[in-house]
């Protein structure tokens, strides 16, 4: 049985890089499942930032109000904004930061 459960949900597009062994599990995983990559990197990370009791305390901080972006998130043109809302936060805890979505892009 699967471990991640996948529902559609709109996301922001965001470049990651993985090293060649994380890209082909990710890619066996969503066939295993009969998901997309970029659904198992979603979800995947979706369930670590639950499940971890330390981070959940860390976004309660001021600390984690002020972490700068690395993720490198690519701008939606107006008409693909205007048709893609912006998803809510990952975790319950953070409700009033926005976490955006990872989307796994081609093996580098």
């Amino acid at each position: 049985m699967p471990l991640l459960e996948v529902t559609q949900t709109r996301h922001l597009s965001a470049s990651i890089r993985l090293t060649d062994t994380t890209a082909t599990q990710v890619d066996q995983y969503a066939a295993f499942i009969h998901a997309s990559a970029n659904d198992v990197v979603e979800q995947a990370l979706a369930y670590v930032f639950s499940k971890d009791r330390d981070f959940q305390e860390y976004l309660k901080s001021p600390e984690a109000q002020k972490v700068t972006p690395t993720l490198r998130v690519r701008r939606a043109s107006a008409n693909e904004a205007a048709e893609q809302p912006v998803k809510k936060p990952v975790s319950a805890a953070s409700s009033s930061s926005q976490a955006p979505a990872v989307v796994a892009g081609s093996k580098a």
